[in-house]
């Protein structure tokens, strides 16, 4: 089941930085499928969650 974030979290991927869409569980022995919108352009990409990271989250004192 495809879960929408319910405000925009900011994350770090391979191709720079951007916001989390959406995830897709990849079930018990994969990893899950992130859709990230990428701020330089606006392009959307798939990751998956070993390739991204939180960048700010201030909830778990996650900053950069």
């Amino acid at each position: 089941m495809t879960t929408f974030a319910p405000h925009p979290i900011p994350v770090t991927t391979p191709l720079g930085d951007g916001y989390i869409l959406y995830i897709t569980p990849g079930g018990m022995y994969e990893n899950d499928e992130i859709t990230v919108v990428l701020l330089k352009g606006g392009e959307i990409r798939h990751f998956e969650s070993s390739q991204i990271r939180v960048w700010v989250n201030s909830t778990y004192g996650i900053h950069e």
